[in-house]
């Protein structure tokens, strides 16, 4: 059997537990087709780059898969019906990445960062001097 990472995006007016009853019912679909699921990781609410059927925000949810092409198939045929999906896509790897995915250690990355305007040690801009002076009308 082949190696998959899948990744899909719900809709924004869907909670979190309808996206986790979406990952289980796709799950269903390619255990039943003799398939399995090593990994789920659910990366939540995020904002979309742009619209997406009148959405600015998806649910995301990443799944590594040990499956045949077929459950595969028919997984992504079950997606593209089901109106609380709006994107996904299913990339073949050679071995599935160990720990949490990029997009996890990311948000990890940026909680330890501090927040808004910190310049570290460089020192505040000087005011321009060869500015014009504002007239007065």
């Amino acid at each position: 059997m082949a190696l998959y990472e899948h990744i899909f995006m719900a809709r924004q007016d869907v909670s979190s537990q309808q996206v986790d009853t979406l990952v289980e019912q796709f799950k269903g679909v390619l255990e039943a087709n003799d398939g399995s699921v090593s990994k789920i990781e659910n990366w939540g609410l995020k904002t979309l780059p742009y619209r997406v059927n009148k959405n600015r925000k998806a649910h995301y949810a990443l799944m590594n898969i040990d499956a045949p092409s077929a459950a595969v198939a028919e997984m992504e045929r079950q997606m593209r019906i089901h109106e609380d999906v709006l994107r996904y896509i299913t990339i073949k790897v050679e071995e599935h990445e160990e720990g949490p995915s990029a997009m996890l250690r990311k948000s990890d990355r940026d909680d330890r960062k501090p927040r808004g305007g910190d310049r570290g040690d460089r020192p505040a801009r000087a005011p321009r001097t060869d500015a014009p002076a504002p007239t007065a009308e």
